[in-house]
């Protein structure tokens, strides 16, 4: 197998992608060129690639469709009005919405003016979006009529345009009218190159405040061309359908979504927001074939198959592809055996890397349990000891760092964690403690900010929770350190109970202290009726650590 070299006239381990020379791990996939025109947008890039879709998007609960011609030309129509409005290159434009056919179209045709797009989630809190606008100075604002009060209790002088009226709103000033203009070919038009910026995400915030992640045209382009190689095979030998049920605003739903699907000509059926029905039943009416999720929903189809199967016909599915946190042997199990014709792909990425990482890509790979997948293509990966930061081999754990044109630009406005996270030779700390194996597959074991220290020991909460998930009373479980005199800190467990089980806290204790060394034993129970997560799945941790050490 063909291994990426960059320059180096030292021989890669053709088995792991390692080289000792450097302490490198090169992706094996196949490799992927760069387009070589510096003066080149994201937007045009995806939109000038050859395929042969015909339906992009399909609305779920109304069944409204964008075909690619529609599409583009919708694209065309925003672009020009955006510019005849005055938005320029550099502007940021702020996108409050849930799932919706129209959410791509406007952050298209953000990116394609060269301006700048920035999501926020539907759910945060008028505070929260305030701190947001503050932070990142947009010059318009996106938004259905539900959300618009959140939008004007932020920012009341913010101009906004109206998406998801369904022609119902008086307002000029909406989405739908700027689709309906023809395209201006004589726009002001200003030079976007791959340098530019056209994203800027908030990371999640699960270890701390969230951060906005600034993205370049060329990261999104690199992007693209993973996505493209990842499923374009099975578009081009079958055309599949996928389910966005993922949100767009986060880097997974708009990587996969409202970018990387649209190159492949694949057709999009978007639901506004998920509802297992909602999600089910459209599988079953639109014949789809992939559904990218996050694993508590694959957990929720796992612990309801039975009446799942019973009620929906789900024999057009043929693959799961998870992502945003990593699934334990014991549900993967568990997920095939209830639906042996469903394969379970797995992908690990950041919104610092532009959601890319690593993933799995094949049936065989799927069947490597635990592990995230081979380094993607056009990436670079190292393992890092946490404590003395020198590079380690295979089957070596420590903090993964990532290199590769996905990685982002840097921080918005803050120089001091750019400089902290991305080092001067273009390596990205991910905080992800992982280890790549003699096949060069990739695994991760905890975030380094999460790991618990008990008397010096490195407790990894994550082995724990899957550890607990694999009691047969249990349904969730999160792990955050408590903090102890003695020790430092303590592992503690947040449990969900199943339906009708009494299990109690020495129960749970003692599972954990029968399976483990004594240092990572739970010292800490309390019961709780859901575990809290983002938006992709990831525990919140911080949400609990505060509830824990609210009542010392």
């Amino acid at each position: 197998m063909e291994l990426q070299r960059g320059n180096l006239n030292t021989i890669i381990d053709p088995r792991s992608g390692f080289c000792s020379s450097n302490s490198v791990f090169y992706s094996k996939r196949k490799p992927l060129s760069l387009p070589p025109n510096h003066s080149l947008d994201a937007t045009t890039f995806i939109s000038s690639r050859a395929h042969h879709g015909n339906i992009a998007f399909i609305d779920a609960s109304t069944g409204r469709q964008f075909t690619y011609q529609q599409l583009w030309r919708a694209v065309d129509s925003v672009t020009s009005s955006l510019s005849t409005m005055g938005i320029r290159k550099g502007d940021v434009i702020l996108l409050l919405s849930p799932n919706s056919i129209y959410f791509p179209v406007v952050c298209l045709s953000v990116m394609s003016l060269g301006a700048v797009i920035t999501t926020t989630n539907p759910l945060n809190t008028t505070r929260e979006i305030a701190k947001q606008i503050a932070d990142s100075k947009p010059v318009l604002a996106f938004t259905t009529p539900q959300l618009v009060s959140k939008i004007t209790g932020a920012s009341p002088s913010l101009p906004i345009i109206l998406m998801d009226t369904d022609g119902n709103s008086s307002s000029t000033n909406t989405l739908e009218k700027m689709m309906e203009k023809e395209p201006e070919l004589s726009r002001v038009s200003e030079r976007v190159n791959q340098d530019d910026t056209a994203t800027l995400l908030y990371s999640s915030g699960t270890t701390g405040p969230s951060k906005g992640v600034v993205s370049s045209h060329k990261n999104l382009i690199a992007m693209v061309q993973i996505v493209m190689s990842r499923f374009s095979k099975e578009e081009e030998d079958r055309g599949e359908t996928f389910i966005c049920t993922v949100p767009m605003f986060h880097i997974y739903g708009l990587a996969v979504f409202a970018t990387g699907l649209l190159a492949l000509g694949s057709t999009i059926v978007v639901l506004s927001k998920f509802e297992m029905h909602d999600l089910l039943s459209s599988i079953e009416k639109f014949r789809a074939s992939f559904l990218p999720l996050v694993p508590p929903i694959l957990v929720a189809m796992l612990n309801n198959a039975d009446a799942i199967k019973s009620k929906y016909d789900l024999s057009s599915l043929h693959s799961v592809v998870s992502g945003g946190a990593p699934l334990s042997k014991e549900v993967t199990e568990g997920f095939i055996e209830k639906y042996p014709n469903v394969r379970i792909l797995q992908g690990y990425g950041l919104t610092e890397s532009s959601g890319i990482g690593a993933s799995t890509e094949s049936l065989e790979e799927s069947r490597r349990y635990g592990t995230a997948g081979l380094i993607a293509c056009l990436t670079e990966a190292m393992i890092v000891h946490t404590e003395t930061g020198k590079p380690l081999p295979v089957n070596q754990t420590g903090e993964l760092w990532l290199r590769g044109p996905t990685i982002m630009k840097g921080y918005f406005s803050n120089e001091e964690a750019t400089t902290s996270t991305i080092n001067p030779e273009g390596w990205l700390r991910t905080g992800d403690v992982c280890y790549i194996d003699n096949d060069g597959f990739l695994f991760v074991v905890d975030r380094l900010k999460e790991l618990i220290k008990y008397k010096g020991y490195q407790v990894p909460p994550a082995e724990l929770e899957a550890l607990l998930l694999t009691h047969p009373a249990i349904l969730d479980a999160a792990v955050i350190p408590y903090p102890d005199k003695e020790a430092g800190q303590c592992p503690m467990a947040y449990v969900v109970r199943k339906s009708g089980s009494n299990l109690s806290q020495t129960q749970v204790m003692d599972f954990v202290a029968e399976q483990v060394a004594p240092y990572k034993r739970i010292r800490k129970v309390a019961f709780i009726s859901s575990v809290p997560k983002n938006p992709s799945g990831k525990i919140l941790r911080k949400d609990l650590i505060a509830l824990a050490t609210s009542k010392i």
